[in-house]
């Protein structure tokens, strides 16, 4: 009987593993574009996208519009989303909490709880003075003539709704996001 519901369980794990554990994303703040990764093979692209409205680099405050550099992965999936689609990034990154602490932004124990967030695999904290709910998405009822002509996120990565749609097949909780 265990040999049973061992089988049962292993069974059920590798067909809830992503089909595609090498997809990654890496995002082109300049170019405003994701290209979906198999390894170093691109098998998509997305043009079109926004980020945020003071561009993107190293985030230094809550409500500072900045899209953050740097390595990511998705920490969670909000499928009912007032933008239809959200998947939200696990920032900030222990190099964000790094930087922030030797930059006096934010303190001891807001870092000591980022990387132990960071350590158990969980979504880090989302209220510190760095900001969070950096994710990207979709744009739910928002115009797509402004999402064309600027760039108007507070830190996110937004695509239409169309574009999230085909972005989501390849995504799970734990997929490699690079904003370069």
């Amino acid at each position: 009987m265990l040999r049973i519901i061992l089988f049962l369980i292993c069974s059920f794990c590798a067909l809830n593993a992503s089909a595609y554990d090498g997809i990654w994303l890496l995002v082109d703040t300049n170019a405003l574009k994701i290209e979906v990764k198999n390894g170093e093979k691109t098998i998509d692209i997305i043009e079109g996208i926004a980020i945020g409205q003071s561009g993107a680099g190293q985030k230094n405050h809550r409500g500072d519009n900045i899209t953050p550099y740097g390595e990511y992965k998705i920490g969670w999936v909000g499928e009912k989303s007032s933008f239809h689609r959200f998947f939200g990034l696990n920032y900030p990154s222990i190099q964000d909490a790094e930087h922030a602490l030797r930059s006096g932004l934010i303190d001891q124990f807001t870092y000591g709880n980022i990387i132990a967030a960071h350590r158990y695999n969980q979504v880090p904290p989302q209220n510190t003075p760095l900001g969070g709910r950096i994710g990207i998405h979709g744009l739910g009822n928002a115009s797509e003539k402004i999402h064309k002509s600027m760039n108007w996120t507070h830190g996110c990565i937004a695509l239409t709704n169309n574009q999230i749609d085909r972005l989501s097949q390849w995504l799970n909780t734990g997929t490699l996001v690079k904003i370069k």
